[in-house]
């Protein structure tokens, strides 16, 4: 801003005003708004995490065919907040799994290095994976899984590895049958962790970790049957989808 300046017998003079601190008043309104760009940019952030935890818990409660307006409802959101971050339910779907799968990749990582042994650490992660719900979200992924297959790539593979590596020293260290492999973990969980049909009222979830853990002690060893069939691979998992 220029503000003109005159003395008697002066021809007029224009100088730039400057605030207290030497800050050019034109660009003071501009600075301002560079500082609200961070907390915009950190409120946005926020919005996505809740939507994103919101559709979770709902596609959990109400299956595939709850709305965006519910989850919106959910996760204290207007309507267009929602279609502002996602452009359509599909691509919900897609971030909800993803989300799903970081968590889990997570959980097999790090389970070992927070756990006494590997048994331990095997149990830490089967349980932490039921939390995250995985087999009433099953349907929900498999709707986004051919999508983002090349996104879950490097997931998946990280998560074979953790859950491998896990399962190897269990073995080794004579707590693990040897006739069980990593494939079975990953088919038994979303199957022991799925809602039974016409039960979303009798909060059945609390029986959870209970029937998890009858299904860990038949993993210890010495195996006291014979495992029927073959045992399950990761190739098996990828060809289902």
């Amino acid at each position: 801003m220029y503000v003109r300046l005159t003395k008697r017998g002066d021809i007029p003079r224009f100088v730039r005003q400057t605030t207290e601190r030497g800050a050019d008043v034109g660009t003071a309104g501009t600075t301002a708004e560079r500082s609200d760009v961070p907390r915009l940019r950190a409120d946005a952030s926020r919005n996505r995490e809740r939507i994103v935890a919101a559709a979770r818990e709902a596609f959990v409660e109400y299956g595939a065919e709850v709305t965006l307006d519910q989850i919106a409802r959910r996760a204290g959101v207007g309507n267009a907040t929602v279609y502002r971050h996602f452009a359509d339910r599909s691509e919900l779907i897609r971030q909800v799994t993803l989300e799903i799968m970081n968590r889990i990749v997570d959980l097999a990582e790090s389970a070992l290095a927070e756990s006494p042994d590997a048994f331990e650490a095997l149990q830490r992660f089967v349980h932490g994976a039921a939390g995250e719900r995985i087999g009433a979200l099953c349907s929900i992924m498999s709707d986004g899984y051919e999508l983002i297959a090349a996104e879950l790539a490097e997931k998946r593979t990280r998560l074979e590895r953790a859950l491998e590596d896990i399962m190897d020293q269990a073995r080794g260290s004579g707590l693990l049958r040897p006739d069980v492999t990593a494939g079975d973990i990953l088919i038994a969980l979303p199957q022991l962790t799925r809602p039974l049909p016409g039960t979303a009222c009798l909060n059945l979830d609390r029986f959870v970790d209970r029937h998890l853990q009858l299904f860990l002690d038949g993993l210890r060893a010495p195996g006291h049957s014979i495992l029927p069939g073959t045992a399950a691979t990761f190739e098996d998992l990828q060809r289902h989808h």
